[in-house]
């Protein structure tokens, strides 16, 4: 593993836990579950620590996928330039990147 990997993982933990240093997306079906399911989502997806070599082959902990009251959702961490139009030339630094979580049910995937 690597410093920047390390980096990257730090950067998306705090993403994906405190919705901190980048943007977080909702995919329709996620928004139909309603307010409530959204925050109950939000605070699963803040506490998911079933990373593995199946979800997180790289170890930055940008994606995974479980159960969540009957319906499989995913959570995705992608990289961006901070003109999002283009990936991030260097996702460890984030004076050159724009993280983006989406939240998705799997069948949108």
């Amino acid at each position: 593993m690597s410093l920047d990997t390390d980096r990257i993982r730090a950067l998306n933990d705090e993403l994906r836990q405190h919705l901190l240093g980048g943007n977080a997306v909702m995919t329709p079906g996620i928004a139909a579950l309603g307010p409530e399911a959204v925050d109950r989502l939000v605070r699963t997806i803040a506490v998911f620590d079933d990373f593995c070599n199946a979800n997180d082959p790289h170890e930055e902990h940008d994606f995974g996928m479980f159960d969540f009251e009957g319906a499989n959702v995913i959570f995705k961490i992608d990289y961006y330039d901070p003109s999002m139009s283009r990936h991030s030339p260097d996702p460890a630094d984030p004076a050159v990147t724009t993280r983006v979580i989406t939240l998705m049910l799997a069948e949108e995937y």
